[in-house]
């Protein structure tokens, strides 16, 4: 449900009865540069701007459970309407994808990976990407063993909108592995080749920050 208190709008999945926990946010502080957002929940798209706190994006949505955006934007997935609010808000576990913005990490932390492409179903979302495991490795059986945000990279998100079905495409989308129905190997053509039209540019709730497939050797530490 979403709940808005004065100018904050609070996305929480509860009871109307239940009171809402308090927030233990990230400690921010004035050097940490902010980042445009873009994410999926359950039934919304969510834009804004998040003070990233840590090297990388994908390491701050796995240290931290609950964020604050500011300047935020909710789409209505299935109705088209939209709300903006001064401040957002939302938790982890409501965090269905994220295409990935802000630095590229450390490139000091490199470790030798390769890239494997698999598909993710998270409700009534599709997500297909580049997976990055150490040669050798079970990519699925890795994904599993990650952190509970996992990176893809020139990857493609699916989901059923107003006007129908959309496909998105980003350099990196974030996938929350705890909320898969399920993950699977995939080939690389239906990564490459999607067979729907990719969505242009409409503003930023639509922004496309489409990129090149990676090498086959790659870092950990270049992706957001």
């Amino acid at each position: 449900m979403i709940e808005i208190i004065g100018r904050t709008l609070r996305l929480a999945f509860r009871s109307a009865g239940d009171e809402p926990a308090e927030p233990v946010l990230p400690a921010y502080t004035a050097i940490q540069p902010e980042i445009e957002f873009s994410a999926y929940s359950e039934d919304s798209r969510i834009s804004g701007l998040l003070r990233l706190d840590g090297e990388r994006l994908t390491d701050m949505l796995n240290a931290f459970e609950q964020f604050v955006l500011v300047d935020a934007m909710v789409e209505d997935l299935a109705g088209g309407g939209a709300v903006e609010v001064d401040e957002l808000i939302l938790t982890r576990d409501e965090l269905v994808a994220v295409e990935a913005s802000g630095p590229r990490g450390n490139p000091d932390r490199r470790v030798r990976v390769r890239p494997f492409p698999i598909g993710a179903k998270l409700g009534h979302y599709l997500v297909r990407g580049y997976v990055h495991v150490t040669p050798g490795a079970d990519p699925v059986l890795a994904v599993r063993r990650k952190r509970p945000i996992v990176p893809l990279t020139d990857a493609t998100i699916e989901y059923n909108g107003a006007h129908g079905r959309v496909q998105r495409r980003s350099s990196t989308i974030l996938f929350n592995r705890e909320l898969a129905d399920w993950i699977l190997p995939t080939v690389d053509e239906a990564i490459e080749y999607p067979d729907m039209p990719i969505a242009k540019n409409q503003g930023r709730l639509t922004k496309d920050f489409t990129g090149l497939i990676l090498g086959d050797w790659e870092t950990r530490t270049s992706m957001p």
